[in-house]
């Protein structure tokens, strides 16, 4: 009785679990959820990957072939940061919160902490201009951090391509360090 109970409780459990995972997302609100799930879906990857550098190798840039002058790991996060908190100002109509030292961020900043701490409080950041998003303000063009005018859902849209532009040369500098980035890793 005892081995029917807790198979007949293992099996509730797993079609619980099963059940819970089979359910689709609820469908986004407006377009701004849409734009606010897609940046959260970049910061998923992006920030661990951040993370997942050793300090002491935070200054690595590869310099063989056709690396020459490229940026360093640690520049590569801090442009992206700089550049989310640039759009993320510009959404906002207003200056960003934080010296970012232009779109390659604060020269001053060194550390592998502060340079995380930069990116992931860029990300709040950004969170909050999204938010801002409404279906009837998309389409409104406003000044770019860049010059000209842009939309506002170019602009939001900008922060998820372009950090993903990046990403792209972090799983390279990871890898060529030995280190599977953690996106990449089994689950």
């Amino acid at each position: 009785m005892n081995k029917l109970f807790t198979t007949v409780s293992l099996l509730l459990c797993l079609m619980g679990i099963a059940a819970a995972q089979s359910t689709p997302p609820k469908p986004p609100a407006n377009a701004g959820e849409v734009i606010e799930r897609q940046f959260s879906g970049m910061e998923r990857e992006f920030v661990p990957a951040a993370e997942a550098m050793p300090a002491d190798k935070y200054d690595f840039a590869p310099t063989q072939g056709e690396f020459k002058g490229v940026r360093t790991f640690a520049q590569e996060v801090k442009h992206v940061a700089a550049v989310n908190y640039m759009i993320s100002a510009a959404l906002l109509g207003e200056k960003p919160p934080v010296e970012i030292g232009g779109e390659n961020g604060p020269d001053s900043m060194k550390s592998k902490d502060d340079i995380v701490k930069f990116l992931k409080d860029s990300c709040a950041y950004t969170h909050k201009a999204i938010a801002t998003l409404t279906d009837k303000n998309l389409v409104e063009m406003i000044p770019g951090p860049f010059g000209g005018k842009s939309s506002r859902l170019g602009l939001a849209n900008s922060t998820i391509g372009h950090s993903f532009d990046h990403y792209g040369q972090m799983v390279e500098y990871l890898r060529m360090n030995g280190i599977i980035p953690p996106a990449s890793r089994q689950q």
